[in-house]
């Protein structure tokens, strides 16, 4: 007999209105600005970052700036207020990375906060001769898209259901670039678990995946110091010599061993 799945549901009352946490991890966003000079250093290469739902390039200016810092080249965008895939907004994407690659003539890693981990993700497997690595903050890509408190919200400014979006992919199969998933267990927007990255073992870019737990809320994933420290260790990497986070040396005295873990085999 199978063993019963547990069924995934929305976050609960007590984790939403914990989100106010986020102002909190701002103040420690400008707190341990001075230490980010320590963190690894970019090779230039250009970084397009997507904010979530609801929000616009201003809620994605912390993050920018810190990747303007580590030396890399950030790019907003620059389509105002997201509001789900509307009329238009996937190909205004689309013509972005294909912008962007010409400028540069080099791929771009793309970071999406939300549902701008969604889109980096389809924008990977739509162009994934001009993306180099992508990484999602708090982005519901697998498991049932109605196990958030923000679904109906969505359908109500994007015009569509959840889970009957107007794109032709599977959301939970992982663009053929390295992908981090960053997330934490106390997400007050969506279920944890939905932004889980899961394979097949017959997957051959298996090893381009992972997960990365952190702690914090949802709302202040762009300015967490821990997922900053994330990016910066992520993006620095060689395109072709990218290799999982690794929890050792230093990072011990920061990070608890089991909130880094390797995407699971299915």
């Amino acid at each position: 007999m199978l063993k019963k799945l547990k069924l995934v549901k929305a976050p609960s009352a007590l984790l939403l209105m914990l989100e106010g946490r986020a102002f909190y991890e701002m103040g420690a966003y400008v707190a341990t600005r001075p230490l980010f000079k320590h963190l690894s250093k970019g090779d230039g290469h250009p970084v397009l970052v997507l904010p979530g739902l609801a929000a616009s390039d201003r809620s994605t200016l912390p993050m920018r700036h810190f990747l303007k810092k580590q030396n890399y080249t950030p790019y907003g965008w620059g389509q105002g207020t997201n509001l789900g895939l509307r009329d238009q907004v996937l190909e205004r994407m689309l013509a972005k990375v294909d912008e962007i690659f010409a400028i540069h003539d080099q791929k771009l890693s793309i970071v999406g906060w939300s549902l701008g981990g969604i889109f980096a993700r389809e924008l990977a497997k739509l162009r994934p001769n001009k993306v180099r690595f992508v990484i999602s903050l708090g982005s519901p890509h697998s498991g049932n898209p109605r196990a958030s408190n923000a679904h109906q919200f969505y359908e109500f400014v994007a015009g569509h259901a959840v889970d009957n979006p107007p794109i032709k992919s599977r959301l939970d199969k992982a663009p053929p670039v390295p992908t981090t998933s960053i997330y934490t267990e106390t997400d007050g927007i969506v279920a944890w678990q939905n932004c889980h990255q899961r394979r097949p073992v017959s997957d051959k870019k298996a090893k381009q995946t992972e997960n990365v737990r952190v702690e914090g809320s949802h709302c202040g994933l762009g300015v967490n110091p821990s997922v900053l420290y994330i990016l910066a260790d992520r993006l620095a990497q060689d395109e072709d010599k990218w290799t999982p986070f690794v929890n050792k040396g230093a990072r011990k005295m920061f990070f608890r061993t089991p909130n880094f873990e390797a995407a699971p085999a299915i």
